[in-house]
């Protein structure tokens, strides 16, 4: 089973530009193409949070009419960015947990089991799991201990090391890291918010985040390092699960030279 995970879409209005630089409308149609122009498709699209920038109504309608074409293979989670109303409005066939105030689900997919969490803090830029979610995330781990699970999250239960996106980072990730420290079914954690491929490590678990389709967090480890993005290369994560485990692709989008043969025809290396 093939999984694509695209992350941080941060979708404005229709002729408005994020950050006054990013047409993440044309980024985000980018995106789209590619994922349609690969071979194998993948069987599950995952997108980890910040799917719009403001929250708006209009923004999401938006951002639907851009993801028409994989809707039918779509869950969604929300990010600091997105207004829980207006995500549920415009997504209504998520298997959202009717009557929750968080936007939650447990599901299945082909022979995954997937546990999208809402890490959201509404008005502010960092994440948390209270005791209700956590909760609910153990409950939900329980209730099913063989099926190998996949987590989607948006803000990762990890310390990255870019100081200004850890100040507002996760609250709750010592005890959300217990938890699945005690569920060996769970086989991957994926995150958004960071704009950047990072792993590592939770509760035995690999936990990773993915780049944006638009701009990146810029690379910086300075405990004083400013709040900023880069417009490095865009992309999005696939991940294939052979039965056993994931195996994590990073995809650069673009149109690059290329692809050129390491051999000859009589299967020679090529030299020069």
């Amino acid at each position: 089973m093939l999984v694509a995970q695209i992350t941080d879409t941060h979708i404005k209005r229709p002729g408005h530009l994020a950050y006054g630089v990013v047409d993440t409308t044309e980024m985000l149609e980018a995106c789209v193409a590619h994922v349609l122009a690969l071979d194998p498709q993948p069987d599950l699209i995952v997108l980890t949070g910040d799917l719009v920038d403001m929250g708006t109504a209009e923004e999401y309608a938006h951002l639907r009419t851009l993801l028409a074409p994989l809707l039918s293979r779509l869950l969604v989670i929300p990010g600091n960015h997105d207004e829980r109303h207006a995500l549920a409005e415009a997504f209504p066939e998520q298997e959202w947990r009717k009557g929750a105030p968080f936007l939650q689900y447990v599901c299945t997919r082909g022979p995954l089991r997937i546990i999208g969490l809402d890490t959201v803090v509404s008005g502010e830029g960092r994440g948390e799991l209270c005791e209700q979610r956590l909760a609910w995330l153990e409950r939900t781990l329980m209730a099913a201990p063989e099926a190998p699970t996949l987590i989607l999250m948006h803000h990762p239960p990890f310390v990255t090391g870019i100081s200004h996106m850890d100040r507002i980072g996760l609250a709750g990730r010592e005890a959300f890291t217990a938890i699945v420290a005690q569920h060996p079914q769970v086989r991957l954690i994926l995150c958004g918010h960071l704009h950047r491929s990072i792993s590592t490590q939770v509760g035995g678990r690999r936990a990773l985040t993915s780049p944006s389709p638009a701009h990146q967090v810029a690379f910086d480890l300075r405990a004083d390092g400013p709040s900023c993005f880069r417009m490095e290369p865009p992309g999005y994560m696939l991940h294939a699960w052979n039965g056993e485990d994931f195996v994590s692709h990073a995809v650069a989008i673009g149109d690059y030279v290329g692809p050129y043969p390491f051999f000859d025809a009589q299967g020679n290396l090529l030299d020069g």
